[in-house]
């Protein structure tokens, strides 16, 4: 009597089990550098001595803003204590006329961002570069929830 035994298929399913595993955690891993990629990538500027406003070279356009001329409204709006007040600091050192910090209880923002007014955009952009470029800068949308910055721009802080 010759019993046939059914094949163990167990090696194979464990196999592709394997391989769809794979294959999920680098779909995941591409859909989030498409979410996250952008501006960032671009390498800072490099030079050997401290730059002066008017040798910085950077993709915005050529006109260079006087730090002192320019007012900004820092706000936390992570989970780092004294981010906004560090910022702050920072940007004073610069020689930017800054507010008081303060810190947004809610935001919906992931990221560091500077948000300009209608003719602010290359102070905003100039802002960005002073504070390494680890900023993105986007127009201040109209009717929005962000704190108020009487003439001047918003920045963002969430993490260092």
């Amino acid at each position: 009597m010759t019993t046939e035994r059914e094949p163990n298929h167990l090696p194979l399913r464990a196999g592709a089990m394997l391989l769809l595993a794979v294959a999920v955690v680098f779909f995941g891993l591409g859909a989030h550098h498409l979410a996250t990629s952008g501006d960032s990538d671009a390498p800072a500027p490099t030079t050997t001595a401290s730059p002066t406003v008017a040798q910085r070279t950077t993709s915005a356009p050529t006109t260079t803003v006087e730090a002192s001329s320019t007012r900004v409204c820092v706000v936390n709006a992570g989970s780092v204590s004294g981010l906004a007040g560090s910022v702050t600091q920072e940007l004073k050192a610069k020689g930017y006329k800054t507010a008081e910090p303060a810190n947004m209880s809610s935001s919906s923002l992931s990221e560091n961002t500077i948000f300009y007014r209608s003719g602010d955009e290359a102070a905003a952009k100039q802002i960005a570069t002073d504070l390494g470029g680890g900023y993105s800068v986007e127009s201040r949308p109209s009717g929005s929830s962000l704190p108020q910055c009487t003439d001047g721009v918003l920045v963002i802080a969430i993490t260092e």
